[in-house]
C-alpha cells in the first residue's frame, strides 16, 4: 500500500517527535533519519519530494550549523526538492538563512502537527506541478526544433528559419552571410533536408581550409596521372553531391582563376576534371557561406561580381548569438543535455548563477563558443550542477554596446530583451519570468500584449 504513496523525509533527531510525525503524515511513506549522513543516505535512496528538516542536529543540537549542512547537501543532490525547515534558534534569522539556501519554507518550533501537515501538503502539490512544467518544458524544447535540429526562441532566427523553409524546396542558390560560429553550416543542413535533395548527398568543403593548388582538386576531381600523385581517377565534391547540396563554405577565399571554372559549372552544369577532356553532367545545387564582406571583395577585384549574383540569388543574413536574446541560455541547456549524457552523467542543470552568466555574456565565438564552453563545464563540474566558475567566464570582456540615443526606443529595446531572457531562464513559466524581472504577473501579461512577445 505505501508503495502507492509520496515519499516524505522527515529528519529529526528526538525520537518522541519522530514517532508524532511518523503517525501524523499517514498520506505519505514516511522515512525517518536522525542525522546527517542518515539524511543524506535516504535522500539517494529514496528521492522524495519532500523533506521536513531539524536544524538542531547532531553533534550540534544546540544550534544549526548541522541542519545547514544537510540542507546545503540536498540542494546540491537534488535541488527540486522542497525542504520544509524547522528550528527554535534564532527564528528570524535562521529563516532568512533557510530560504536563501534552497529551502521551501521555515516553521518555528514548537511544532504544531496541523500546520506543519499543511504546509507539507502544499510542497508537495507544488513539487507535482513543477515536475510537470518541466516535462511541459521539454516538450516545448523540442517545438523550439527549426530546420531539424536548430533550437531557437528569437524571432531574428525564426525568421531565417521561415526563409530558409520556403526557399529550400526550390533550385534558387543560397548564399548565409554570418559571423563565424553562428550556425551556418546547420542552416545549410536544414535546407538541403528541407528541399527535394533531401535523400541524395549533403557535401560539405571548407574552401579556406584547403591549400589553393589543393582546392580545385577537392571540387573537380581529377583523372589518372593528372599530376604527380595522382595515382587513380577521383571525383570532385561537385560530382560527389550529384543529385544533393554542395555547402561551400567560406566562399570568399575561392581564388579567382578557380572562380572562373566555378561560375562555368553554375552556368552550365556540367564539369571537367583535371587532366580529363570529358564533359560530365552534374545535378548538384550550391549553397554557400562567407563571413566576409564580397561586394567589398567586388570593388578591389579580389570577388567576380558574376559569381556573387550566381551564388546569390537568394541571400539570408544569420544574426549573431548576441543578437537573439533568451538563445544561449536555451542552446546551454540543449548543449549540457548532450554533453553531460555521453561524459559527465551526474550533471543534471545549471546552478541560477551559472545561467545568468550564460544569459549575460557577450558571446563573441557565438554558438560555437558556447559549446565548447558547455562542453568544459560539464567536464569541469565537481556537482549536478554546473557552477559559473566551470563556465570561465570573466567578467573583464564584458560586451559594451553603444546606447541608443532615442531613450524611448532604448527602454522598449531593453524591456524586450530582459523579457526575452527572463523567459527563456524560467522556461515559459509567466510566474517564475515576473519573479526574475521584479514585477507582477499582470504587469508581464501587459508587457507581452504592447511588445507582442509570446511567452
Amino acid at each position: 500500500m505505501s508503495q502507492s504513496k509520496p515519499k516524505l523525509l522527515i529528519v529529526e533527531d528526538d525520537e518522541g517527535l519522530q514517532a508524532q510525525l511518523k503517525w501524523a503524515y499517514d498520506d505519505f511513506d514516511v522515512v525517518i533519519a536522525g542525522n546527517r549522513e542518515a539524511a543524506v543516505a535516504a535522500l539517494r535512496a529514496e528521492m522524495p519530494a519532500v523533506v521536513t528538516l531539524d536544524l538542531g542536529l547532531p553533534p550540534d543540537p544546540d544550534g544549526t550549523t548541522e541542519g545547514f549542512a544537510v540542507l546545503d547537501a540536498i540542494m546540491a543532490l537534488k535541488p527540486d526538492t522542497k525542504v520544509v525547515v524547522a528550528s527554535g534558534h534564532g527564528a528570524r534569522e535562521s529563516a532568512l538563512q533557510a530560504i536563501e539556501r534552497g529551502a521551501y519554507d521555515f516553521y518555528q518550533k514548537p511544532v504544531d502537527i496541523d500546520t506543519l501537515g499543511l504546509i507539507v501538503q502544499r510542497a508537495h502539490s507544488l513539487h507535482q506541478i513543477e515536475a510537470e512544467n518541466r516535462r511541459l518544458a521539454e516538450k516545448v524544447g523540442e517545438d523550439r526544433r527549426v530546420l531539424g535540429s536548430m533550437v531557437t526562441a528569437a524571432p531574428e532566427m525564426a525568421k531565417v528559419a521561415r526563409t530558409i523553409e520556403r526557399v529550400a524546396p526550390t533550385s534558387a542558390s543560397v548564399m548565409l552571410l554570418g559571423a563565424s560560429g553562428t550556425g551556418k553550416e546547420l542552416l545549410a543542413r536544414g535546407l538541403h533536408e528541407a528541399s527535394g535533395r533531401g535523400t541524395g548527398s549533403f557535401v560539405a568543403i571548407n574552401c579556406a581550409a584547403i591549400p589553393e593548388n589543393l582546392l580545385e582538386s577537392e571540387l573537380f576531381g581529377h583523372e589518372k596521372g593528372a599530376f604527380t600523385g595522382a595515382i587513380k581517377t577521383t571525383e570532385g565534391k561537385i560530382e560527389l553531391a550529384d543529385g544533393g547540396t554542395l555547402f561551400l563554405d567560406e566562399v570568399g577565399d575561392i581564388p579567382l582563376p578557380l572562380q572562373v571554372k566555378l561560375l562555368r559549372f553554375l552556368q552550365e552544369r556540367t564539369i571537367e576534371r583535371i587532366g580529363g577532356r570529358k564533359q560530365i553532367a552534374v545535378d548538384t545545387r550550391i549553397v554557400c557561406a562567407t563571413h566576409q564582406d564580397l561586394e567589398a571583395m567586388i570593388g578591389a577585384g579580389l570577388f567576380r561580381e558574376d559569381l556573387f549574383y550566381r551564388l546569390a540569388e537568394i541571400v539570408v543574413k544569420i544574426p549573431t548569438l548576441a543578437e537573439r536574446p533568451g538563445d544561449a541560455v536555451l542552446l546551454a541547456k540543449a548543449f549540457l543535455q548532450k554533453f553531460s549524457a555521453e561524459m559527465n552523467p551526474q550533471v543534471k542543470g545549471f546552478a541560477p548563477d551559472a545561467l545568468a552568466a550564460v544569459d549575460g555574456w557577450h558571446w563573441p565565438g557565438n554558438v560555437r563558443e558556447l559549446e565548447n564552453r558547455v562542453k568544459r563545464a560539464v567536464i569541469m563540474a565537481d556537482g549536478k550542477l554546473v557552477a559559473p566558475e566551470d563556465l570561465d567566464l570573466s567578467d573583464g570582456d564584458a560586451d559594451e554596446n553603444e546606447m541608443a540615443l532615442n531613450l524611448k526606443s532604448a527602454r522598449e529595446q531593453a524591456d524586450r530583451r530582459m523579457i526575452r531572457q527572463a523567459l527563456a531562464r524560467s522556461e515559459g513559466n509567466i510566474s517564475s519570468a515576473a519573479k526574475l524581472l521584479g514585477i507582477s504577473r499582470p504587469t508581464l501579461y501587459d508587457l507581452l500584449k504592447q511588445y507582442d512577445l509570446q511567452a
